[in-house]
């Protein structure tokens, strides 16, 4: 629906991944990346990083290429689809949407887990007086930044996990995905 109001010759590759091989660039599994050929969208999704004010967009494309009033056509048109769809089908999160299954659960706890053990280890290294300073920084800086990033890698890969585990129609993915509201962290809390 959304190839309506693309200009009709567009053509349009952003690829969310540039270090993969040729081919996953131009077909991806996850649908990652953006192909726009000829006015119609072959796959990918419109999200704030291909639309918004980035060089290379949707919007930054069109303008360049067809003008400032093709531009604001582009954006009266998507701004009708968006609203169109939002009247006949909604968009709202709620309690089932925060949810996870047993198995992501434990998959959380390993992670959260592995944290706080290697914590402990630092922990146990600075009271041993065994902890080396990284370089440019004390002892009590050193402790800060190691147990900083235990922690964050530990919150990372939590919400990754919970991430891979939600299913695509999930509203907070979709959210998370798209830019509009919050990120892997949020969903991992």
């Amino acid at each position: 629906i959304i190839s309506m109001v693309l200009p009709s010759g567009l053509n349009l590759l952003r690829v969310d991944k540039d270090g993969a091989p040729l081919s996953e660039k131009f077909s991806p599994l996850a649908d990652g990346g953006l192909l726009v050929h000829g006015g119609q969208l072959m796959y990918g999704m419109f999200s704030k990083k291909t639309v918004g004010a980035s060089g290379g967009g949707i919007v930054h494309t069109i303008f360049n290429e067809y003008g400032p009033e093709a531009a604001v056509s582009f954006f009266n048109g998507a701004q009708r689809v968006v609203n169109y769809w939002l009247l006949h089908n909604g968009f709202s999160i709620g309690i089932g949407d925060t949810i996870p299954d047993q198995d992501t659960i434990e998959r959380i706890e390993v992670a959260v887990r592995a944290g706080k053990e290697e914590v402990e280890q630092i922990v146990a290294s600075a009271t041993e007086n065994t902890l080396e300073p990284l370089p440019g920084m004390n002892i009590r800086e050193t402790f800060e930044s190691k147990v900083s990033r235990a922690l964050n890698n530990a919150r990372e890969e939590s919400g990754s996990e919970t991430e891979k585990s939600l299913k695509d129609l999930n509203n907070a993915i979709q959210m998370a995905r798209s830019g509009s509201k919050g990120s892997s962290i949020n969903i991992s809390q």
